[in-house]
């Protein structure tokens, strides 16, 4: 990144309405945490390490816990709806923020393509008629009209989709242990804990398996950092932004670690994911009618809870990009209910394309830019933590570290420990054939912004002689 700038004890002054109340936030959080993956997705880890993955939970939960309480600490701070691109402005440098910001914009695009196809052949599980195309096209129009109204709007929406996603996981939680432990559905014969060890014992893949299994969890919490982009329009961000973080991790315990631990209790994990989604599989054996139609609803509400988030969380970026000069100024107009409805127009446009390019593209191709959403994520996180070590030893240079209200616990050893976590991420990302091209496509990216960084902000801050 370029040249560090000497701190700014400002951040950018936004327009925004702080129309998210605390009940918002704390489902935000949820969603970031609780994607389609849970409930399709975990077979591929649980595959690869066998119960060990529990660990792997566990340990991710650790690190990603680290992650946004460092988040947490600078939100509560500066509140801004750039969340770590308005830091990394800040603490690293123009680039930094510019990087980031369009980094996190073209993740969005890219991810949201692949997040519309998925939902399109839910869709098609109860209409096989309804081409794909369709189903995207009147998702992105739905939810696009959400985030115009206000802000309060996407809160409300994003609750209630978090909640059909919560009690989902609950349920499969209390009706799993009802099955492990009083026969429920099964005759009224315990099933009892046998299957965590009788298959080749709790780590039957080895250290190896449990340690390759990292990076696929690790992926399974992306968007987690969602809560940052809420910031911006929080009420009470020093009670809200706290109790939203703080509760991350006894949400990673339950929902992930509960829900997965079920599943490796009730099957053998080597048939987890042959006949369809775990969750499926668990709701039918306790005779639940139309198992699969209710999580086909479940997933299907999951899939719009994570593109609604990305909407709002694209747009939010451009319209602090626009405050940093790091995109064009009309990017900054917002609606008189605080809606910055240009970002919303170039977010809609940009995920137009991405669907466009899902369809359009050869497989490879499409796995390049996919790949980018890989490294954009690890560089996403590493890049909260970096800003948070800056951020703090910014304000105890100044004198101010005690007036920070909401610190990161153990610093500086726990986000030394989330950092080395990463790294042992990007090792593995190596390891693994599918990710390896992330490693490859991810210094490329970093070169092509940065050469559209120096074409056009550099040349207009010449010109301007400096902003």
């Amino acid at each position: 990144m370029s040249e560090a700038r000497p701190v700014s004890r400002s951040y950018e002054k936004e327009e925004l309405q702080r129309g998210l109340k605390n009940r918002h936030l704390q489902m935000i959080a949820i969603g970031g945490a609780i994607g389609v993956g849970l409930f399709y997705g975990s077979a591929g880890a649980i595959q690869m390490a066998g119960p060990a993955v529990i660990l792997s939970y566990l340990v991710v939960g650790i690190a990603i816990f680290f992650i946004m309480r460092a988040l947490g600490e600078m939100s509560v701070a500066e509140p801004v709806s750039g969340s770590y691109a308005s830091y990394a402005n800040r603490y690293f440098g123009r680039f930094g923020g510019f990087f980031l910001g369009w980094n996190l914009v073209f993740i969005m695009a890219v991810g949201s393509a692949a997040e519309y196809n998925a939902l399109g052949r839910y869709v098609q599980f109860w209409f096989p008629q309804v081409p794909i195309w369709a189903s995207a096209a009147g998702t992105l129009l739905l939810i696009t009209v959400i985030n115009m109204i206000a802000v309060a709007a996407y809160g409300e929406v994003e609750f209630w989709l978090s909640m059909v996603k919560v009690t989902a996981i609950v349920a499969m939680i209390v009706f799993g242990f009802g099955i492990i432990l009083f026969g429920l559905g099964n005759g009224g014969v315990a099933v009892g804990f046998g299957n965590l060890v009788n298959n080749g014992g709790f780590f039957p893949k080895g250290l190896t398996g449990f340690l390759l299994s990292l990076v696929l969890v690790a992926f399974s919490f992306g968007g987690v950092e969602s809560v940052g982009y809420a910031a911006g329009e929080t009420a009470n961000v020093e009670k809200t932004i706290p109790k939203a973080i703080n509760s991350i991790f006894w949400r990673i315990l339950i929902f992930y670690i509960g829900a997965i631990g079920v599943m490796l209790v009730l099957y053998p994990w080597n048939k987890i994911g042959t006949e369809g989604s775990p969750f499926v599989m668990v709701f039918s054996k306790i005779g639940i009618p139309a198992a699969a139609s209710v999580i086909n609803f479940v997933v299907i509400t999951a899939a719009l809870s994570t593109l609604n988030s990305g909407i709002y969380a694209s747009s939010r970026m451009m319209y602090n990009l626009s405050l940093q000069h790091n995109a064009p100024a009309a990017f900054g107009a917002v609606t008189k209910r605080g809606v910055p409805y240009v970002g919303i127009a170039v977010t809609l446009l940009a995920q137009i394309i991405g669907v466009i390019m899902n369809y359009a593209m050869p497989a490879k191709a499409f796995e390049i830019f996919s790949s980018i959403v890989v490294f954009g994520l690890v560089v996403g996180w590493v890049a909260i933590l970096a800003c948070q070590l800056k951020f703090r030893r910014a304000k105890i240079a100044a004198g101010e570290d005690g007036r920070i209200a909401f610190k990161m616990p153990l610093w500086p050893y726990s986000s030394y420990f989330a950092l080395a976590f990463m790294l042992l991420v990007v090792v593995i990302l190596g390891v693994l054939p599918f990710t390896r091209i992330a490693l490859f496509v991810g210094p490329g990216w970093i070169l092509f912004l940065y050469v559209v960084y120096t074409a056009f902000i550099k040349r207009a801050e010449r010109r301007q002689g400096g902003i």
